[in-house]
């Protein structure tokens, strides 16, 4: 480093003499006059944009926006916001009008989830503008968008930058656009006085998340098999109200009365904010509001009549983080297309991107032992030295897996309340075996390894018959994804992946690509299917007239085990739990019936 410094200084000692200048600027003037260029000194350097600062005074007429996700998980977080003391508004699903604004005020060359999201925005502050007839300033004023911020090759780093962009082109210069970072820690209450990012702020979104992603979950399970079209819906929407109000009406956990004032008086601020955030953990892990909530949630969801005796593929949602959570145009709404087109969806849970960011923070820590960066190397006779660095390294990787377990705590208590049909959070451990031979799980950006890890998971341990991994047009991390995709397919020949790019356009193409890939996963529940009615040996007839006569059967909430490790259709499954009571109860198969009578 020495060396370098000594050689750029003799260069510019002897760029600076009068001989060694002159000769410099005749030779740029010829250039200049020859090949028509201009070597004009140009400032490249990038700055910031200045924002205007959120403060506390500001909260009560300031409305936070926020977006992105799906409904449902809007809705609660809006709840969340709103027990904090925000108010709070959510930008609507994003439509293909967004994503048109977005190509006109943005970037070229984006990913269709930045055109979709930047483009919403914009389209809204629009709304406000033209037909609730607020003014730009007012706008700028009273409102503040909240979005996540990443860093790494995933053009999610960029939101922020494309945020700003569009909204300087579209007339609203100076609006707030505010980000939580992928990477920042639990209390961020310093950056911005007006959101307090605290413990209270971060539960409360992890429980809103978690419900969110089970509320989908269990409704796509229903939905498949409803025997009145639009019964879970209606269910949901209700729902839906229901748990908003019980997030809106919660109240943070607080270490007040005599003993709180005895505590702050006697052992000071530090001691009391202690002691508080004890009390609000002990709050979060032992507080039923929201499993008992839930509870009433399963409840009425066990009114809608299903029927299970049907051969439904199943089939797996992968692929980038918002292509593959979003329920609207940005990716062709395939929920609902297909669901129509006879399918049983597994959508991916919020809840499985978190615990990867827990595990990456534990690995990380696991790959840097006696990496010191701002440090020289631990000799091997600095015993207090090392001793210290271990025990520091120790306290946080157990802290990283106190919080996983809780985490992943906390979401189990909630997939009990609501009928334990949706499935429980994957295992990283597992997920990291599962890739590593076909991509390496250290390389960071998108979902990483995760979509080669979840189609080879679902796909060899009889949880899906397909796997659909949506993703944006020419987005990097997902076309690594798919290169190694290829070789896993190899290897697993029985395996059915279909990856989609998605964009504002080409609806049609992926809805037609999509009923290829599942005319193959029919096929295959249908064999399935058959496979086991064979196995069982009642007609599916039989098998009805059993369930009609035990009407609990019909309730979505009517649980069964699925322990055949072979069998991935709910149909299947239930078939084979049918005939096992059936054969329990002394019902003999119509088929050896009259087959013993001819005898």
């Amino acid at each position: 480093m020495a060396t370098t410094t000594e050689h750029r200084s003799s260069l510019l000692k002897i760029v600076s003499q009068p001989e060694v200048k002159s000769l410099l600027e005749d030779a740029e003037r010829r250039i200049a006059e020859e090949e028509g260029v201009s070597f004009r000194t140009v400032n490249m350097h990038f700055k910031k944009p200045v924002e205007n600062n959120f403060t506390a005074d500001q909260r009560p007429r300031t409305t936070l926006l926020f977006g992105g996700l799906t409904f449902r998980h809007e809705h609660l977080l809006k709840g969340v916001f709103e027990s904090l003391g925000y108010k709070t508004a959510v930008v609507p699903t994003p439509n293909t009008n967004a994503f048109q604004l977005g190509k006109e005020y943005g970037n070229n060359g984006q990913c269709n989830p930045t055109y979709f999201t930047v483009g919403n925005l914009v389209q809204y502050l629009q709304h406000l503008r033209d037909e609730e007839g607020m003014t730009v300033d007012e706008i700028i004023d009273t409102h503040i968008f909240l979005t996540a911020g990443a860093c790494g090759p995933c053009r999610f780093g960029m939101y922020e930058a494309e945020y700003r962009l569009a909204l300087r082109n579209a007339g609203f210069e100076g609006f707030r656009v505010m980000l939580f970072q992928q990477k920042g820690g639990l209390n961020q209450s310093e950056v911005e006085a007006g959101l307090k990012m605290n413990l209270d702020f971060f539960a409360g979104m992890v429980n809103a998340f978690n419900c969110g992603d089970i509320l989908n979950e269990v409704g796509h399970a229903i939905r498949a098999y409803e025997t009145t079209p639009g019964a879970t819906d209606a269910a949901l929407a209700e729902i839906t109200e229901y748990m908003y109000r019980v997030f809106k009406s919660r109240k943070p956990a607080e270490l007040g009365g005599w003993a709180g004032s005895l505590l702050k008086e006697r052992a000071g601020d530090k001691a009391f904010n202690t002691a508080e955030q004890i009390v609000k953990f002990l709050d979060l892990l032992s507080t039923e509001d929201l499993t008992e909530a839930l509870r009433r949630c399963r409840d009425r969801f066990d009114e809608i009549e299903v029927d299970r005796l049907q051969p439904k593929p199943v089939v797996k949602i992968t692929g980038e983080f918002w292509a593959q959570t979003t329920e609207g145009d940005g990716n062709f709404n395939m929920f609902r297309f297909l669901t129509s087109e006879g399918a049983e969806v597994i959508a991916e849970p919020i809840a499985t991107w978190l615990a990867y960011m827990l595990w990456q923070t534990k690995i990380k820590s696991k790959d840097r032992r006696n990496l010191l960066e701002q440090d020289n190397d631990i000799k091997w006779y600095e015993l207090s030295r090392r001793a210290k660095y271990e025990a520091n390294r120790v306290k946080k990787t157990a802290l990283i897996g106190v919080a996983d377990k809780i985490f992943r705590r906390e979401y189990t208590r909630m997939v009990d309340a609501l009928g334990h049909i949706a499935h429980e959070i994957v295992d990283m451990e597992e997920l990291e075996a599962l890739a590593h031979e076909f991509y390496h799980t250290r390389s960071e950006g998108g979902e990483g390894h995760l979509e080669v890890a979840k189609n080879i998971y679902y796909s060899t341990k009889y949880l899906a018959h397909m796997v659909l991994s949506l993703k944006p047009f020419g987005c990097m991390p997902s076309t690594q994804s798919d290169g190694a995709q290829s070789a896993v397919v190899n290897r697993f020949r029985d395996m059915i992946f279909l990856p989609i790019e998605t964009s504002g356009e080409g609806e049609i193409n992926a809805h037609s690509r999509v009923q290829m890939a599942l005319g193959e996963a029919k096929a295959k529940a249908k064999r399935e299917f058959a496979e086991v009615l064979d196995q069982v040996g009642y007609g599916l007839d039989e098998l009805r007239a059993y369930v009609d006569a035990h009407p609990e059967m019909k309730r979505p909430m009517y649980t069964f085990p699925r322990d055949n490790p072979r069998v991935v259709g709910t149909g299947a499954h239930f078939a084979l739990h049918v005939a096992a009571r059936m054969k329990a109860d002394g019902i003999r198969p119509r088929r050896g019936a009259d087959e013993a009578a001819a005898q």
